[in-house]
């Protein structure tokens, strides 16, 4: 496939050229310009709640700049005359420079982006637009990513460009360039896919059966950044059960014990309607009313413990297994505490007893 350099009409070839040759002479002194965006958002993550995996900018090549300033459009039906998209590239684009920002979740795109534009002393965010947004509408896969169009303000390195490129206008230290927000997943996807679909060496190789595993492995992205951001989301709310100073410290309602269960033990679990009344008595029993009280009892390793040393022969539901857990935590005094005069069940909590005791006997051996 030819290039639109190479499609360009002679009438236009001049016109590109002289602005390519500028390009060419000034892109050593953008190089700055580039390097010093880049410094600037970095510092914006130093002390930020949201931090990226990476960031990095580049200046956009002398190739890709002859490629971009070669487009051209069809104005009218009639005549059909072909005149240039950018007449005036060096002014009209505002990807010479581009940095880009690489986030590990969905989410993290639009806290970096409010970040970034929340900077008004040293950016004005002149465009903000999700990539490819229309695809959701449409119910179809693709690219995705956060584009910016930021302009610097009375940025002394972007005076120092302008100096240098035209010594007798005005230096404003105003710069358009774009920033990139997109996260780890589209962004290995996309650098792949430009590659292979964009920059393919032999277009005669292609086949449609490409365009159809491009759109299956962005559908299968999509599931996959799906379920990393709802395993973090629920990260952050088992870790804050475990802040006494905050969620830690909320008493233990029975809505709030059926919120922990299903967070911590969603594979255990009561059927939607049901009441946890009956768990609250029981964890009042030994004074634990407080949210990090429950999720120390319910860690991962004294659940296998209890399974194991109990030996069950039907998966226990939520009330067999919190009963089996504070008797292994508090074992005589357990039974002392909720057994009263149900005979029935003195004796199957003793039976259950001597099995823990049986078992942490042969653990010891």
């Amino acid at each position: 496939m030819s290039s639109n350099w190479e499609r360009l009409d002679d009438s236009l070839r001049p016109a590109v050229a002289a602005s390519v040759a500028e390009y060419e002479r000034i892109r050593p002194a953008l190089r700055a310009v580039t390097a010093q965006v880049e410094h600037s958002i970095r510092e914006l993550f130093d002390d930020a709640e949201v931090s990226p995996l990476f960031v990095s900018s580049r200046t956009k090549s002398v190739e890709s700049f002859r490629e971009k300033a070669s487009r051209t459009l069809v104005e009218g039906s009639d005549d059909g005359q072909v005149t240039l998209q950018f007449p005036e590239p060096l002014r009209n684009l505002t990807d010479l420079v581009g940095v880009r920002i690489i986030t590990t979740l969905p989410r993290e795109n639009a806290q970096v982006a409010n970040l970034i534009k929340r900077q008004r002393a040293i950016f004005d965010c002149r465009g903000d637009r999700e990539k490819d947004i229309g695809s959701i509408e449409s119910g179809t896969y693709g690219y995705s990513s956060r584009h910016l169009i930021l302009r610097t303000i009375q940025n002394e390195t972007v005076r120092a460009f302008q100096e240098l490129v035209d010594p007798e206008a005005k230096a404003t230290g105003s710069f358009f360039f774009e920033c990139q927000i997109r996260t780890v997943f589209a962004h290995a996807w996309s650098e792949i896919e430009h590659d292979i679909r964009f920059k393919a060496q032999d277009r005669r190789a292609w086949s449609p059966y490409f365009d159809r595993q491009f759109i299956a492995t962005a559908a299968m992205l999509e599931s996959v950044e799906s379920t990393f951001s709802d395993l973090h989301e629920r990260y952050e709310t088992v870790r804050s059960f475990w802040d006494e100073e905050g969620e830690g410290s909320a008493p233990l309602t029975p809505e709030r014990i059926s919120q922990i269960w299903r967070t911590l033990l969603p594979h255990v679990d009561r059927k939607p309607d049901d009441d946890w009344g009956w768990a609250a008595t029981l964890l009042a029993a030994h004074g634990l009313n407080r949210t990090i009280d429950l999720v120390s009892l319910l860690r991962s390793e004294t659940i296998s413990a209890v399974r194991e040393a109990l030996d069950h022969r039907y998966s226990p539901g939520p009330d067999r297994l919190l009963d089996d857990v504070l008797l292994w935590n508090y074992g005589p005094e357990h039974i002392e505490l909720t057994a009263a005069g149900d005979q029935a069940r003195r004796d199957s909590l003793q039976r259950r007893w001597r099995q823990i005791l049986s078992y942490r006997s042969r653990m010891a051996q």
